[in-house]
Parts: C-alpha cells; sequence; structure tokens
C-alpha cells in the first residue's frame, strides 16, 4: 500500500452524484475523503466502492468540528461497519480506542490519528512526544495571528527528519500559509475543497489552486511572498504571480495572507521570513513606516530575512500609465484611502486638476457639476463585495453631463461603479486592467529581488 497521497479533498457536495463526479476528476497526487457526517443516510459499502475503496474515510464527531448526532459508541460502530469495506485509510481521533473489529483490519487499512484542538490550544510538541497507533498523524489549531502559521515549522521539520507522515495546520483565512506550506515546511498531506463544492473547514482552498500553484512540489528551499492586507482569499495574485515564478524557474511561492493590522503584519514578515510581498488596504500607509519606508507602498521585498527592504509603489504605475492615455481636463476623485493617496499625487505629478470627495470631504452635487470634471476615479473600498452600492451617487449624476472616462480600482466583482459607468457610455479602465498593469511590474521586483 503507498503512502498518503499529498492532498486530500474533503467530498462535501449537496448529493452524492456530485462527489463521484468530483472523485473521477481528481489527480493521481489527491484522495477523496468521505466524511461519513455529512452523508448520515449513505449507503456505507455502495459509497466506499465507488470511490474503488481508494479514500480516507472520517466520521467526525462535533466536538471536532463534524456533523454526526449520535453517541460515540454508535460512531465506532458505524466506523468499524466501514472498515468492513476495507477502504484505503481511516481517520480515527488521536485520542479514540482501536476497537479490535478495526484493529484486525489493519494488514490493509492504514490509520491517520487526528486532533482538533481548542482555539488559543497549541500542544503540537507534547502530542508528538508520545504518539499513539497510526500510519499518519493531523493536528490542527486555529489561527489567531498571521504569525501563528510560524508555530507548527519545527514541528513539521523534525517529523520529515523522523520519517513520520504529519499534517499540522491552523483553520483560518489566517491559516492559509500553514496549509500550503505543508510540502516546504515538511508536512506529508495537506485538505483542499472540491471545485465544485463548499469549503469543509474555514481556510479550504479549491484543489484545482492548490494545484496549479504546485504545492505538491514544494522543496525546502522556496521562499514565502504573498499579498498582506484583508480580506485577500479573493486576490488573484497568487495565480498571477506563481504563473510567473514557475516560467521564471524561481523557488518563490505567492499566498493570500490575511492579516488586519500593521503591527502583525510586521511580526508576520519576521516569523514567517517572508521574502516578498504586496501590500494591500490597510496596510499600504500603516506598515511601511514599521520597516523604515516612506507609504504608501504596494510592493516590498528583500533578497534574504534581515537584509534591508526594498520598496516600490506600482500601483503608481499602473494608474499613472491609464491616466496618461485619457483626455484631459479636471478629476474627481472618490476616496482618501491608499489608492486614492497614490492617484492624487500623479494627478499632481501630471498637472490634473483634483476634485477629491469621501466621507471626510463631503461635497454638493452643484460644486461638483461647477467643476465639470471629464473623468472620475473610484478609488473607495466600496465593490470588494458583490452587494456593495455604488459610491456617490448623487456627486456622479452631477458630474456625468461632463464626464468622458472613468476608472475602477476594484478587480474582485463587476461592480455597480463599473456598471455604471458602461451604461453611461464612459470610457472605463477596470480593476483587472489596472491589477495586470502593477502585478507586472511586482513580479519582477520579486523574481529579481528575492532569495538567490
Amino acid at each position: 500500500m503507498s503512502v498518503i497521497p499529498f492532498f486530500i479533498v474533503t467530498l462535501t457536495h449537496a448529493t452524492w452524484e456530485e462527489a463521484l463526479e468530483c472523485f473521477k476528476r481528481l489527480p493521481a497526487e489527491a484522495i477523496p475523503e468521505l466524511r461519513l457526517d455529512l452523508y448520515p443516510e449513505g449507503d456505507l459499502e455502495e459509497m466506499i466502492h465507488s470511490l474503488r475503496r481508494y479514500c480516507v474515510v472520517t466520521l467526525r464527531r462535533a466536538s471536532e468540528g463534524g456533523r454526526w448526532k449520535g453517541t460515540e459508541e454508535e460512531r465506532m460502530e458505524r466506523l468499524v461497519l466501514a472498515a468492513q469495506s476495507r477502504p484505503a485509510w481511516i481517520d480515527l481521533e488521536w485520542d479514540a480506542h482501536i476497537p479490535d473489529a478495526l484493529r484486525n483490519q489493519r494488514s490493509h487499512i492504514r490509520l491517520i490519528r487526528s486532533v482538533h484542538v481548542a482555539p488559543g490550544v497549541f500542544d503540537l510538541e507534547e502530542r508528538l512526544k508520545e504518539l499513539p497507533e497510526g500510519d499518519a498523524y493531523k493536528w490542527v489549531g486555529h489561527a489567531q495571528q498571521l504569525s501563528d502559521n510560524a508555530k507548527v515549522k519545527p514541528a513539521l521539520a523534525w517529523a520529515r527528519d523522523h520519517g513520520i507522515s504529519l499534517s499540522a495546520f491552523f483553520q483560518g483565512a489566517k491559516g492559509v500559509a500553514s496549509r500550503c506550506m505543508q510540502c516546504a515546511w515538511g508536512g506529508s498531506f495537506t485538505y483542499a475543497c472540491p471545485d465544485n463544492g463548499p469549503a469543509a473547514a474555514p481556510g479550504q482552498i479549491p484543489i484545482s489552486s492548490m494545484r496549479s500553484w504546485r504545492l505538491h512540489k514544494l522543496n525546502r528551499s522556496h521562499g514565502l511572498c504573498g499579498v498582506l492586507g484583508s480580506p485577500v482569499l479573493h486576490s488573484k495574485g497568487p495565480a498571477f504571480h506563481n504563473q510567473r515564478f514557475q516560467a521564471g524557474f524561481k523557488d518563490l511561492i505567492y499566498l493570500p495572507l490575511e492579516c488586519e493590522s500593521a503591527p502583525e503584519a510586521a511580526e508576520s514578515l519576521k516569523k514567517l521570513s517572508i521574502l516578498g510581498a504586496s501590500l494591500t488596504a490597510p496596510l499600504k500607509e500603516t506598515l511601511p513606516p514599521l520597516l523604515g519606508l516612506q507609504g504608501p507602498l504596494n510592493t516590498i521585498w528583500h533578497r534574504a530575512p534581515g537584509e534591508p527592504w526594498q520598496s516600490a509603489n506600482t500601483d503608481s504605475l499602473a494608474i499613472g500609465e491609464a491616466i496618461r492615455k485619457l483626455p484631459a481636463g479636471p478629476v474627481l476623485l472618490l476616496g482618501d484611502g491608499g489608492a486614492a493617496q497614490t492617484t492624487l499625487q500623479v494627478l499632481e505629478q501630471q498637472r490634473r486638476t483634483c476634485i477629491q470627495v469621501s466621507r471626510h470631504r463631503l461635497k454638493i452635487p452643484v460644486q461638483i457639476a461647477h467643476a465639470a470634471p471629464v473623468g472620475v476615479i473610484q478609488a473607495t473600498t466600496l465593490g470588494m463585495n458583490p452587494e456593495d452600492p455604488m459610491p456617490f451617487p448623487e456627486l456622479l449624476e452631477a458630474a456625468k453631463p461632463t464626464l468622458k472616462w472613468a476608472v475602477e480600482w476594484i478587480y474582485k466583482e463587476d461592480t455597480a461603479f463599473a456598471q455604471w459607468a458602461r451604461t453611461s457610455g464612459l470610457m472605463l479602465v477596470d480593476g483587472g486592467t489596472l491589477f495586470e498593469s502593477q502585478a507586472t511590474a511586482q513580479s519582477k521586483s520579486f523574481i529579481g529581488g528575492c532569495g538567490e
């Protein structure tokens, strides 16, 4: 029997037919996890055999994030019954007794011993001192800070050096780095969610993304880069930069690094040995001073931990290039955050008149109409969520008669502002265009300036 595949994909689909379709499309380096608590009415033998017995069978109790509602005795009886169909692996809790009926199947069934600890608990090193009987081990915690991810690195390296199959990671948006860096840090496997199904736990990444980032091929020399800010799980950065790192044969990996404050980010840069980072809200202005840099910035990098940080604002390059090609005249700028400050600097450099509006710089429609702007730049955070409204609609309608063009900073969704600009017949530079322009410059900095 082979060692456990690197990716374990939890089947979370609403119907078993959808789960089977997912199973048929899994790559060789992935194995499905059949969570019996997610399919309580399913026929055990039929489900396991339809997966060709190539699966990890799990029946997660409620105290560890599962949906099992029966007694512990009934739960163990169902796992023993599942073992009769001879799945490749069974997941059994770290502290659970191995029933004799299951032990009798150990010649052809392997065991993952797993534990999900409470928030704030980190007992991994203690648990590794006395391992229960098993073939692979999984420890799962809750990331409260981005820097928490670094806590599992020594244990994963120790397990690799001692030939122990271990996966140790944190749940939640802030735990994504530990899920993704398993192979580089010494872990033997990690968990993914289906491409056509919901995540089984917070922070799970779709299997297609994890494979395209080549997380199963990372080695100890891979340096960590990523997008720092909040929210960042939606970011196009990983898909964009990882493709370029691979094409350039650069041992770097780029991940979404959820981080809410500058002190948290500064600590994480150090503890996770991050080599390069794209900065997004709310860090473009607040993080640079803690690193001895002048903001706003959206890109930082250095050759190795401990070396001085280098920096750039590729947002400035992108917005400057875009605006330079648009008709001259006054510009209406919406917002006063980092993107707005960058835009304001570019407008000043290009000697364009700017009318800035924000919650702190309110104006009335007649003032906007009198300024007769030819362009409008949307630099607020509205649009990050699909349900976000259009910013300052009364002011935009007042400006509409003289407007010729619009720029949208947000690239996550087709925002209400972008839709309004199109229906108003304006030339539109959308967020995707700005993103590709600034990210191209970022990649060049990371590839040329990070690592050996």
